[in-house]
């Protein structure tokens, strides 16, 4: 396995948005929240319509309900009601409160990957469509995967930086986790204790339906308390040269569902695993530490191949345009050169629309924000439009008509204006000073 390498730089930070950046975000965050409710409402109005064809399409809804509704209704809401600072626990991708926090440590990457190795434990791999697939193939057929995925969770906005797991049973749908997550540059828990990492540890029990999403996911133990001891006592196990301290009642005990509606119940105290004097493993200083925002996320590259479709319909129908260009002159109630100038200019506007779609879907794949304003802002026009025209006695939206662009449509402003790819466009970086690492390894921040 390859190890990863201690950070001797601190953190990027991100600019700030300016105000009225935020207030866009919203609003496009919003509306595209709206249309997916819309959205939702179309397609139930259209299964009656369908026949036998309705236990397929109830798939579909289940999906768009599941995936793309509950979760942005529950982002616009969490946004309101669920603190935006630290409070012991971590978030999901939806906004809702997610697995206690019940394990600090002291230590640098290196040194936390030598002692899970040490310890039995299992690096998982990124979720992506690729392993996401694998988890379901081996949950399905009762397949090992050592490596399977955890999903993502959220502290100090952003996602753990990496897992470790032990598989139970030679199944993944039973297994020990941890999630990890570096804390910011000069951070402290409440208290003023003093921590480099934090980690949520949860034991999956089963594979079950999301009581808040209804989406697929693994079901936790409730007794969170007794992994955070298993993880502890492991790692210790195996490395003699970590302590440990406990602060007690850092939180109450208190009884609480996490993001998938499981119960989970913990005693409060916070273990602080010190694992500064393990040896570090030789020639692993150099490397800047990544941050999961860097990385392009899934909705920007959905979205940018999105608006490719879209370029490529539209280059389409100019190519349709080009082809019938003499059954159209006929049709067209106009004389002589006037028929072939309004054809030239049909044709050039589409052909301009197909070009200026694809150089926008580049930009947005590029990080670009302006691009992925422009392209929202056009796809919120767009709708409303269809909105307007709907009522005011234009053609119905149905499955023969223009529900399947619409819903495309819909997908693209999900997409582009989810957490993650506004995060990714507006993201500006400070150029990080390095300096020299503290006695051990630990990067001095």
């Amino acid at each position: 396995m390859a190890r990863r390498t201690i950070p001797t730089v601190p953190l990027p930070e991100f600019v700030p948005k300016p105000e009225v950046d935020r207030a866009l975000d919203w609003v496009f965050f919003v509306f595209g929240g709206v249309a997916a409710v819309w959205l939702a409402y179309l397609l139930l109005r259209e299964s009656f319509t369908l026949g036998w064809w309705q236990i397929a399409f109830a798939v579909v809804y289940w999906v768009l309900l599941a995936y793309l509704v509950l979760p942005r209704l529950h982002r616009i809401l969490t946004r309101i009601y669920v603190p935006d600072y630290f409070i012991g626990r971590a978030r999901t991708s939806d906004g809702l409160l997610g697995d206690p926090i019940n394990l600090a440590l002291l230590g640098d990457e290196t040194q936390i990957h030598e002692a899970m190795n040490r310890a039995g434990w299992t690096l998982a791999d990124d979720l992506s469509l690729q392993t996401g697939v694998t988890i379901v193939k081996s949950t399905v057929l009762r397949r090992s995967y050592n490596e399977a995925p955890v999903s993502p969770l959220m502290l100090f906005g952003r996602k753990q930086d990496f897992a470790y797991q032990q598989e139970v049973n030679g199944t993944p749908g039973k297994r020990h986790h941890v999630r990890f997550w570096r804390c910011p540059p000069g951070w402290m828990l409440p208290g003023g204790h003093r921590a480099e990492w934090l980690a949520a540890g949860t034991y999956d029990k089963s594979v079950g339906f999301s009581l808040f999403t209804l989406q697929v996911t693994h079901k936790i133990d409730e007794h969170t308390d007794d992994e955070r001891d298993h993880i502890v006592e492991t790692v210790r196990g195996a490395n003699p040269a970590a302590s440990v301290s406990v602060i007690k009642d850092f939180s109450t005990g208190y009884h609480s569902r996490n993001g998938g509606g499981d119960s989970i119940m913990t005693d409060g105290d916070l273990p602080i695993l010190n694992l500064r004097a393990l040896p570090t493993p030789p020639g692993a200083l150099g490397e800047v530490p990544t941050d999961s925002r860097e990385k392009r996320p899934a909705p920007i590259i959905v979205g940018s191949l999105l608006m490719v479709f879209g370029a490529l319909s539209t280059a389409i129908i100019a190519a349709a345009v080009a082809a019938a260009w003499p059954e159209l002159l006929k049709t067209l109630d106009v004389d002589g050169d006037d028929g072939e100038w309004v054809l030239w200019f049909v044709f050039a506007f589409l052909a301009l629309v197909a070009l200026a779609e694809l150089f926008l879907a580049w930009q947005v794949f590029l990080g670009s924000n302006w691009a992925r304003v422009v392209a929202l802002s056009a796809n919120a026009i767009g709708l409303a439009l269809q909105v307007v025209s709907l009522e005011s006695g234009g053609p119905a939206i149905t499955i023969d008509t223009s529900l399947i662009p619409v819903a495309l449509d819909i997908l693209l402003l999900l997409a582009l204006s989810s957490h993650s790819a506004t995060t990714y466009a507006r993201s500006q970086r400070k150029t990080p000073k390095r300096i020299a690492a503290r006695p051990g390894g630990v990067a001095a921040y």
